[in-house]
């Protein structure tokens, strides 16, 4: 069991500090072994991390066609006539990636994977969603919502279920399993799109509707227009799926990160704080590391004797140079 909690200064030498962790683990692994499967996510947090990583790439460290990538999440609903031109939409995951990392390498990864929520149309699953009210189950505490979808559902929903959430899943298990994961956490402590109030148990590959505040803090954050113009639903890895990788890396800045990263760590392991689950996975043997800057760290900071008796590992970097 190993729980580090890395405190740095700021945005850039948490960036730096993640990139080092990332680039060192798979440099080890590449050493000894002919493919590396790594865990990616988007927003803001590991934009920084990602420069660091291609940097790494390009210049030799690590090798790019021995790494293989499956990303967290991607949005149902973004606006186009097809797969290609919402895969394309300057907000999609997919788009996101290639512009902070894959677009930046020399030479591209063996495979990148990002789920296929551009697959579904949200007209078809809406209709589909008011029509076979027997076929889906809604879980969730909150206004996030998991549309668990039955083992027996047909048409749109079948197809979802069985052509973009089991087959992403069997695809990550195909391929070995993820050997690290590089994570964000959202402002009310959701890990991808994992919404604050959505079980843990058995939901590895989510279709989800979306949590009011997410939506809002997509716009507040510029990446829509409006609540209108943003995607209502997503497709999404859970916080079971997640953790099942063998280490997990967690990158935070900033002050709204500051409540559900401390409530992670020091508070109950519940779906009201989805990546509290990391305290489980600590437990059963996990590798978890948390790189947060000054403010994001605030509350730990604060009670760091509560999180030391706890048997977690606060590094103070913020001095080094």
């Amino acid at each position: 069991m190993t729980f580090k909690i890395i405190v740095t200064r700021d945005f850039e030498q948490m960036s730096r500090i993640a990139a080092d962790i990332v680039i060192a683990d798979i440099a080890a692994r590449q050493a000894g072994s002919d493919e590396y499967v790594l865990g990616l996510a988007t927003g803001n947090s590991p934009t920084g991390l990602y420069k660091h990583l291609a940097a790494a790439f390009n210049g030799g460290m690590i090798d790019p066609s021995r790494v293989r990538s499956f990303n967290l999440d991607e949005y149902v609903g973004l606006p186009g006539e097809n797969a290609q031109q919402r895969a394309l939409h300057p907000e999609s995951y997919s788009y996101f990636m290639v512009r902070e990392l894959f677009g930046l390498l020399d030479r591209p990864l063996a495979e990148t994977s990002v789920p296929w929520g551009t697959l579904i149309e949200q007209d078809d699953l809406v209709e589909a969603l008011e029509r076979d009210t027997t076929a889906y189950e809604m879980q969730g505490t909150d206004q996030g919502k998991a549309i668990v979808i039955r083992d027996n559902a047909n048409g749109t929903l079948g197809r979802i279920k069985r052509d973009v959430l089991d087959a992403y899943e069997a695809k990550i298990a195909r391929s070995g399993g993820i050997a690290l994961h590089i994570v964000g956490v959202g402002g009310r402590g959701h890990v991808a799109f994992h919404e604050s109030g959505i079980p843990f148990k058995d939901n590895r590959m989510l279709l989800v509707k979306l949590d009011d505040s997410t939506v809002g803090n997509a716009v507040a954050d510029g990446h829509f227009d409006s609540v209108e113009d943003s995607p209502r639903y997503a497709i999404s890895m859970g916080a079971e799926l997640v953790y099942q990788a063998r280490s997990v890396v967690l990158v935070a800045n900033g002050s709204r990160k500051t409540g559900p990263v401390a409530e992670s760590v020091l508070g109950d392991v519940t779906p009201d704080v989805p990546i509290s689950y990391g305290q489980d996975y600590v437990a059963r043997g996990g590798d978890l590391v948390y790189v947060l800057d000054e403010a994001a760290a605030a509350g730990l900071l604060a009670r760091r004797d509560e999180v030391e008796a706890r048997g977690y590992e606060i590094v103070d970097k913020r001095q080094a140079e």
